[in-house]
């Protein structure tokens, strides 16, 4: 045979052997999601019993059901969530953006003291300040509201987004500032008018974040929240099971595939802008 066409075949049948493998690797991991989405099709009695993924009479009766198993109409806990899931957004990027502003073009005293204690908070875990803070949010007699979960993120205290934020403005030129300083621009009008629209990566990548860990947002939620009426999605979900650990898995699996449909979504549409806000600040 030929060596040139011994090479070619070689590569073909490696590049076909990479697909596979890669191909294979992802069944792997989708398995379990779609496993879900099987399970949300069958009665109580083949959910565990039936391992594969092919269903053959689906009962959508289970998302009827789902729907309205609870106190309230799924819809309720889905819109408690999307209204925490915003403003956690639009907090973040507000406030962790004007701090990174602060940090990467502005002089003042005990500024390198700051930053590194904000890097610090970071490795702080939640755990250890989640008692002061329920005391601190009880005595405010604001638990049972949304405040305890929204608040915190106009207050910048989500140091990843900072140091984020911080991370892309290093990237932009200071050259921008000094002209805009030269046609009489304020800080202010510098962070919103120049450096705010070129910071897009970045922003997408942090309302991408925000939203899938606020969504996915089980123990704070559960901390904050006891009235059925105020639940979110993950509260919701574990409500389907009782006292009894008796669960009722066709309509919860279904709920779970409904509350996975708004993280699609999202993932979907901002991936372009999650690689983009990782590539411009992650390797400076």
């Amino acid at each position: 045979m030929n060596p040139h066409r011994a090479r070619s075949i070689a590569r073909v049948v490696g590049a076909v052997a990479k697909q596979v493998v890669v191909l294979l690797l992802a069944i792997m991991m989708l398995y379990p999601i779609l496993w879900m989405v099987a399970s949300s099709l069958r009665p109580q009695d083949e959910i565990f019993t039936n391992m594969g993924l092919v269903v053959t009479k689906p009962v959508w009766q289970n998302y009827v059901a789902g729907w309205n198993a609870l106190s309230y109409p799924f819809g309720r806990y889905i819109l408690n969530s999307l209204i925490i899931v915003v403003f956690a957004i639009i907090g973040n990027i507000l406030t962790c953006s004007m701090a990174a502003y602060a940090f990467a073009r502005l002089n003042f005293r005990f500024r390198g003291v700051l930053f590194g204690f904000m890097l610090l908070m970071l490795m702080v875990p939640i755990h250890v300040i989640v008692i002061p803070q329920y005391i601190m949010w009880n005595s405010l007699h604001l638990i049972n509201t949304f405040v305890p979960l929204i608040l915190p993120k106009f207050l910048a205290m989500d140091g990843f987004f900072t140091f984020l934020f911080y991370q892309f403005l290093r990237g932009l030129p200071r050259d921008l500032d000094e002209a805009a300083k030269i046609d009489g621009a304020g800080h202010i009008r510098i962070f919103f008018q120049i450096l705010l629209p070129l910071m897009k990566p970045a922003i997408g990548t942090c309302a991408v974040f925000t939203f899938i860990w606020t969504w996915n947002d089980f123990f704070s939620q559960l901390l904050y929240l006891t009235k059925p009426d105020m639940y979110t999605v993950p509260i919701a979900l574990r409500t389907f099971i009782d006292a009894q650990s008796q669960s009722s898995y066709g309509p919860m699996f279904a709920m779970s595939v409904v509350s996975l449909i708004p993280l699609f979504l999202v993932f979907t549409f901002g991936q372009k802008y999650l690689v983009q806000g990782i590539a411009t600040t992650g390797g400076k």
